[in-house]
């Protein structure tokens, strides 16, 4: 698809082959939207586009598509997540066909995490779909403007889909096996967990590159400045599908305590700095929890451009 007919500015970004920034906006424990606004305003000039969580790590937040509203009124790019653990497929085809009438033009799609990992575990797990089926579902609704039912809709959807990706989790071996499933159901972008393991990336980068024979589809590493060692340690812990190598844990203990966040940056930005140079990675997705000055300073601190290109 050329930049002339991209429907979405992330979209544009990859498919001119730039490197993309696509930064995570925390979502508050609040109905009142100005905490939503002003972060996304103050993050939104050093990225492509926004990522809205949907009730992530299995905890309420505020509505993904409510702040995908907010972001599109104050012309701010989202990526809206839907998760599969919440909703039926009736509901989240409903809520597809919403998120397309205020402006989203780019969705992720996740399973998302168990509820026991939450703060409501009598909460109802449903798991109607996957991730990988949701993308299914969102491309047979593209290309057949029917619901699963075969109800017609009208107009066509204008989406850009993506999946989430974990490299850094075993069964290695079946991590690129699962990005090119994603591929041929129809995600068009991926997103992959927090990338702090440099070696093992690249060993699943060229098992991508192999099964896709040089085909490999546009992936954006996360990555994420930590404020501490214990915070590192926990995430470790507790953070599904995070791992962090005890080197890196190591380097940040070192230090006194005033200073790891600092050294936490140094990190991330050495991490991003060796995946602007690799081949086959099509950008970064910058994940930084109620730190949103961190991320700033990662992009003007490393080699990216030091503004992105958000668009009006």
């Amino acid at each position: 698809m050329t930049s002339q007919e991209s429907i979405s500015n992330l979209q544009r970004i990859i498919s001119n082959q730039q490197f993309a920034v696509t930064m995570e906006l925390t979502l508050p424990d609040s109905p009142d939207p100005t905490q939503v606004i002003n972060t996304a305003l103050e993050i939104a000039p050093y990225a492509d586009a926004l990522n809205l969580t949907d009730s992530t790590s299995a905890v309420p937040h505020f509505s993904s598509l409510a702040a995908a509203t907010l972001l599109i009124q104050n012309k701010i790019e989202p990526v809206m997540q839907i998760s599969c653990r919440d909703r039926n497929r009736i509901a989240i085809q409903g809520d597809i066909l919403g998120s397309q009438a205020i402006g989203v033009r780019n969705i992720l799609c996740v399973t998302g995490d168990g509820v026991q990992s939450g703060d409501h575990p009598e909460a109802k797990p449903v798991f109607d779909f996957d991730s990988t089926s949701l993308i299914s579902t969102i491309n047979h609704m593209k290309n057949t403007n029917t619901f699963l039912s075969g109800r017609e809709f009208s107009p066509s959807l204008k989406l850009f889909t993506g999946g989430a990706v974990n490299p850094f989790a075993p069964p290695f071996d079946f991590r690129p096996l699962r990005v090119l499933k994603k591929y041929q159901a129809g995600a068009s972008f991926f997103q992959s967990q927090f990338c702090f393991d440099i070696e093992r990336l690249k060993t699943f980068m060229g098992q991508v590159e192999d099964l896709s024979n040089g085909n490999v589809p546009p992936i954006l590493v996360g990555v994420g400045p930590i404020r501490s060692a214990r915070v590192a340690k926990w995430m470790s812990a507790n953070v599904p599908g995070v791992y962090i190598p005890s080197k890196v844990i190591d380097r940040i203990d070192s230090y006194p305590r005033k200073e790891q966040s600092k050294v936490g940056k140094e990190i991330c930005i050495e991490i991003v700095n060796e995946l602007k140079e690799m081949r086959n990675i099509a950008g970064i997705h910058i994940m930084a929890y109620r730190w949103e000055s961190a991320a700033i300073e990662i992009v003007q601190q490393s080699s990216l451009d030091k503004q992105a290109r958000q668009v009006d």
